[in-house]
């Protein structure tokens, strides 16, 4: 299923490069999105990240894992992407648009990711440890992560990029009551992860704190039916930078820092308003 995902992203990289040399093929103010027009936008997502190296910093400890492997955690099927008190706990995403231009419009957004740390997995290690029982489990330069008595990692709910964009908006296809508008774009936001994090067997960590910032790119293809329904389908890499994830329930220095890309592949359906039609 991954690298269905993994199909669907590098299609949309394709699809940018094409429709970006044929942006004069329809312009006529019927398939316009002007001035003015807002939509809204829920859905969801599967995402995908690089290896990267976590540092953990605290009384007695500073040391680095490297290459750290870890993916996202969608959840199975079930009401819970129906029922309106049980929306966000999926891979979810929200968007707002506003147009400031025609076919130019400002979004702000939520992506809410999630993003597990690899439990089986045998992780380089470089730096100290003063407790002698947690040191000993480091082994020719290497901790074996296995058994989570060391560690365990997560943002699981979440992942949470709230960030602002610009995105410009071209129709390609435009018929009686149904239009199709490519788009691409950039954005930059905040990093609020609730993270899930125990070390060392302290009490486990899980609050929502303002942990950095990311970066992205992003296109996606739009599906206008009579004017107003929308079914929108996304792509987006970006940039994380985490310098200051809590690890600790109390208010000691312990943290953690991390920086990795990503990329995300999501769907769902959304609402045009105020549409302006000639």
């Amino acid at each position: 299923m991954k690298k269905f995902f993994e199909f669907v992203f590098v299609f949309f990289v394709g699809i940018t490069i094409v429709f970006g040399q044929n942006q004069d093929t329809i312009d006529n103010d019927k398939s316009t999105l002007k001035k003015g027009t807002m939509f809204v936008f829920w859905g969801w997502n599967r995402a995908g990240f690089s290896n990267s190296d976590i540092r953990f910093r605290g009384n007695g400890y500073d040391f680095t894992l490297s290459n750290v492997v870890a993916h996202d955690r969608p959840s199975e099927l079930s009401m819970a992407y129906i029922d309106p008190t049980r929306l966000s706990i999926p891979q979810f995403n929200f968007r707002l648009a506003y147009f400031i231009k025609d076919n130019l419009a400002v979004v702000i957004a939520q992506d809410h990711m999630k993003y597990v740390m690899d439990q089986d997995q045998i992780a380089k290690f470089n730096g100290h440890i003063s407790d002698p029982a947690y040191a000993a489990m480091v082994q020719n330069g290497q901790v074996n992560l296995t058994d989570e008595q060391f560690l365990t990692f997560e943002h699981t709910d979440g992942l949470n990029y709230i960030n602002a964009g610009l995105e410009k908006y071209k129709n390609v296809l435009s018929k009686k009551n149904f239009d199709i508008f490519w788009a691409y774009g950039g954005g930059i936001g905040a990093l609020m992860p609730k993270s899930n994090v125990k070390l060392f067997g302290n009490e486990r960590s899980d609050r929502y704190h303002l942990a950095g910032f990311g970066l992205d790119a992003r296109t996606n293809i739009n599906f206008v039916f009579w004017n107003h329904i929308m079914a929108r389908v996304e792509g987006k890499f970006g940039y994380i930078n985490m310098p200051d994830i809590k690890t600790t329930l109390n208010n000691k220095p312990d943290k953690a820092s991390q920086d990795f890309v990503f990329y995300q592949v999501n769907f769902g359906i959304g609402y045009v308003f105020n549409r302006k039609l000639k």
